[in-house]
C-alpha cells in the first residue's frame, strides 16, 4: 500500500504543477524547467519507496524490464491516474480566475511520433539510470529522468504538448489544455514507446536480467 501512496502522491505533485505553470502562465518559457525538476524531486523523495514511476508508460516498461510484478502494475497506473485527476481539481481551484484554456489544436501525425519519441526516451533513460546493474546506486538519477521530460518538453512541447506519461495526459486533458477525446493521440505512442524502450534495453543489456 505505502508504494501506491507514493505514486498518488508524486504524481499528483507533478501534474500539480504542470497545470499551474501552465494555466496560470507565470512560469513562462521556463515552464519545462520547473516542470522537469517538479519530476526530480518527487523521484528522489519517493524513488527508494515505490521506484518513482509517476507515470503509467514508466510502469509498463519497468514492468517489461522485470523491475516491477504484474500484479502491481495496474495498481501503480491507478494510483498514478487517480494523483492525476486528483491534482487537475486542484488546479481549476487554485487558477479559478485565470483565463480559460484554449485547448491545444494537434496535428496527429506529429503530435503522435514527438510523443513516441520522447516517451522512448524517458522510459529508456529511466531503466538505465535506475534499474541498470551497472548504475545501481547513482545519485544522479532523478536529475537524468527530470531533464529528460524537461528537454522533450522545449523540443516539442509545441508539437504535442510534451506529455509523454499517460496521466499527464488524462491531467491536461481534465485542464481542458487538450480535448479529452484526443486522450488516444497520446496513450497509444506512449503505451507502444515503453514497450519498445523495455524492449531495447533487455536486447542491449542482455546480461542484466
Amino acid at each position: 500500500m505505502k508504494k501506491y501512496v507514493v505514486e498518488l502522491i508524486g504524481t499528483f505533485f507533478f501534474v500539480l504543477t504542470i497545470g499551474c505553470v501552465v494555466v496560470g502562465g507565470g512560469a513562462g518559457n521556463a515552464a519545462p524547467l520547473a516542470i522537469g525538476s517538479a519530476l526530480m524531486v518527487m523521484i528522489y523523495a519517493g524513488g527508494h519507496v515505490s521506484g518513482g514511476h509517476f507515470n503509467p508508460a514508466v510502469t509498463l516498461g519497468v514492468t517489461l524490464r522485470g523491475r516491477c510484478a504484474w500484479s502491481e502494475a495496474p495498481i501503480y497506473m491507478a494510483a498514478q491516474l487517480f494523483g492525476a485527476a486528483l491534482a487537475a481539481l486542484v488546479v481549476k481551484y487554485l487558477e479559478a480566475k485565470a483565463k480559460a484554456p484554449v485547448p491545444m489544436a494537434l496535428d496527429f501525425g506529429p503530435a503522435m511520433l514527438a510523443e513516441f519519441l520522447f516517451t522512448f526516451a524517458l522510459v529508456w533513460v529511466v531503466l538505465n539510470s535506475a534499474t541498470s546493474k551497472d548504475t545501481a546506486g547513482n545519485s544522479f538519477y532523478g536529475f537524468a529522468i527530470g531533464f529528460t521530460v524537461l528537454i522533450g518538453a522545449y523540443s516539442v512541447g509545441s508539437i504535442s504538448g510534451g506529455a509523454f506519461n499517460p496521466a499527464v495526459a488524462l491531467g491536461i486533458s481534465l485542464l481542458s489544455l487538450t480535448e479529452i477525446a484526443n486522450l488516444w493521440v497520446y496513450w497509444i505512442p506512449e503505451f507502444i514507446a515503453a514497450a519498445a524502450a523495455a524492449f531495447t534495453f533487455k536486447w542491449v543489456n542482455s546480461d542484466d536480467q
